[in-house]
């Protein structure tokens, strides 16, 4: 019998608002449960085990099912989020998604690796920087490009708030020479409403600073091989799902 997969969510079609492939149409498919408690996460109902209750085990048919319906019929590029999405069972997800012409792009922290890494379209590992809390296992981030096994287009996704996120980042990716690496600009809101309500709005001129800082420190730095992205999503939504 097909595993079940918890899933918090699957909406769309949108934009993807983070990574490299920021802009590209996209439906959700966001699991439930994670191995990591970062500092500015934004989708602790995804993470915390209160929230397992709203987490409604399904079959990876029946999610294709629903991805069919959001897009019309059409293919569509699914993204695999979370939560840790490594931690769920999604190779027959993937399997029945490429019957009906679907492509697959997973983000995960790169904690738990996975033989199916090697049948996505994109493997988007996203380490931890220091503002998150966490501690980056390099090992276990390795077996997961390893997994992998050059099969999806794999790539670095940092999120850097401040100048010790640059240098973790700097680090990363000297660590992963051979991945392209993009630097994604933090997101202030959920620090600031941290033991709190999220607020309606983002906090747009603090995110914008942020992102004018990344883009002049990279510059000053040469580091002219990583890509420096916003928050496109809150930018466009405020705190609305765009990723």
């Amino acid at each position: 019998m097909t595993g079940q997969i918890r899933i918090s969510e699957i909406f769309g079609p949108t934009i993807q608002g983070e990574g490299p492939l920021i802009g590209h149409p996209t439906v959700f498919v966001r699991t439930g449960g994670c191995d990591y408690r970062c500092t500015w996460c934004d989708t602790l109902y995804a993470v915390l085990p209160e929230y397992r209750g709203a987490w409604m085990p399904t079959a990876p048919a029946d999610i294709i099912s629903r991805v069919n319906e959001l897009a019309g019929g059409r293919p569509i590029l699914i993204s695999l989020s979370g939560g840790n999405p490594a931690s769920q069972p999604l190779q027959s997800l993937i399997e029945f998604g490429r019957r009906d012409g679907h492509g697959f792009a997973m983000e995960t922290q790169g904690s738990v690796s996975q033989p199916w890494f090697a049948e996505l379209d994109w493997l988007i590992l996203s380490p931890k920087p220091p503002s998150s809390g966490m501690t980056t296992d390099w090992n276990a981030l390795e077996a997961c490009i390893v997994a992998a096994r050059g099969g999806p287009r794999c790539v670095l996704k940092i999120v850097v708030f401040d100048e010790a996120d640059y240098a973790y980042a700097r680090a990363a990716a000297a660590r992963c020479s051979a991945l392209p690496v993009y630097l994604q600009v933090g997101n202030p809101t959920p620090l600031q409403s941290a033991g709190k309500t999220m607020p309606d709005a983002a906090d747009i001129p603090g995110l914008l600073a942020r992102l004018r800082w990344l883009v002049e420190r990279t510059i000053a730095d040469r580091w002219f091989e990583a890509t420096v992205l916003p928050q496109l999503h809150v930018l466009a939504w405020g705190n609305k799902r765009g990723v």
